[in-house]
């Protein structure tokens, strides 16, 4: 079973993560499409939390002046010469960890939904050996997650059938709010989805035998843009996903560099 960390005193603290990340070499992946609303507040926050992680904000063909924002709060500015999607950005994010020998990598999307603050809970079992992926959920704990009814019944959907498919309970598989190791980043450097990736990079994590967590986080509306998944689109959305998740089941996904070579 995946092992959920509730919510209590006893949760990693920011000064104890801090001294865990010590000398690791750190990336924080910002994915970020028309985000120049909030992708500068999205940087401060990050340096708040931990000066020492590195920024790449992922560019994935903006037409605004996110790329100048973040250029300009000093990131590494990866622009993509057009849109790829949310997969395209993020893997091109856990390329540039891989190869500059990154040991950590946490994702942090450009529209301001997560809070950096939050890292210290996302970080604790990654850093404590318990987890080669943690992901932030917004269904562990009891927390409240206002968003429309299908959407609810589409997370639910998704989280049923993943649990099902790799035979531990998961909760939220739609989250990018989250943060892996050097197995992690080989494994999505690799390989990973292109069109709505969360599901299935989480299918495809426990199939490479990477150990997985959830976490509970609460995460906030978005400060700027829009979001990708729209209610026309939700059906379709839904359709796409659940059948990538079985076709998955019988594709032979790629082996990182770092595997091929034990």
């Amino acid at each position: 079973m995946a092992e959920l960390a509730p919510v209590s005193p006893a949760a990693p603290a920011k000064h104890g993560v801090l001294v865990q990340l010590g000398e690791l070499k750190r990336l924080a992946i910002v994915p970020a499409f028309n985000e120049e609303a909030s992708v500068g507040r999205v940087i401060d926050e990050i340096r708040a939390f931990d000066p020492g992680f590195e920024i790449a904000v992922v560019d994935d063909g903006s037409t605004d002046r996110t790329a100048g924002i973040a250029d300009d709060r000093g990131a590494h500015v990866i622009r993509l010469p057009f849109n790829l999607g949310i997969g395209g950005a993020v893997q091109t994010g856990y390329r540039y960890a891989f190869e500059q020998g990154f040991d950590v990598a946490v994702q942090v999307d450009g529209d301001g939904q997560h809070d950096p603050a939050q890292l210290p809970l996302i970080l604790g079992p990654l850093l404590d050996g318990r987890a080669d992926l943690v992901v932030g959920s917004r269904f562990v704990g009891g927390g409240a997650y206002r968003s429309t009814a299908a959407r609810r019944i589409g997370i639910r959907i998704f989280a049923s059938v993943v649990s099902a498919v790799v035979r531990q309970r998961v909760t939220d598989t739609t989250s990018g709010f989250r943060a892996v190791n050097r197995k992690g980043i080989a494994l999505f450097a690799a390989d990973y989805p292109h069109d709505y990736p969360e599901v299935e990079a989480t299918v495809m994590c426990v199939k490479h035998k990477l150990r997985l967590t959830e976490v509970p986080v609460v995460m906030r509306e978005r400060s700027g843009g829009r979001s990708s998944i729209t209610a026309v689109r939700s059906v379709y959305y839904m359709t796409k996903v659940l059948l990538a998740i079985f076709v998955g089941l019988f594709r032979r996904y790629a082996v990182p560099v770092e595997e091929e070579h034990k």
